[in-house]
């Protein structure tokens, strides 16, 4: 996502994977301080990722569901990068967590 703008619902970026691909993304659903959904493209692959964030005593719960879906000769990527999704899912998160803190403590 572009550092340099403010989410916002249709927000549109390009990012560089792990494992190399450049897909499209936009954001799909927006409502601040609770839910977050953005959806991929590459070539024959879509993928969604949606975060809910729940409060909590100590600061915030974030829950993630994900789904991968492809078409034709795709369809067989999809179904492994699926299997493979929630280990890039939790190192996500894990990041923008470490970055959340940092911007809070200083």
């Amino acid at each position: 996502m572009p550092e340099d703008e403010e989410p916002h619902l249709g927000q549109t970026w390009t990012e560089l994977t792990v494992v190399g691909v450049r897909p499209s993304l936009e954001v799909v659903e927006f409502v601040p301080f609770r839910s977050w959904a953005e959806r991929g493209t590459w070539r024959g692959v879509e993928a969604t990722l949606r975060l809910r964030f729940i409060a909590t005593r100590e600061g915030c719960r974030v829950v993630a569901e994900g789904e991968v879906a492809g078409a034709g000769m795709y369809a067989v990527a999809a179904r492994s990068s699926g299997l493979l999704a929630g280990r890039a899912i939790a190192a996500d998160l894990k990041t923008a967590g470490h970055r959340i803190a940092q911007r809070a403590d200083g």
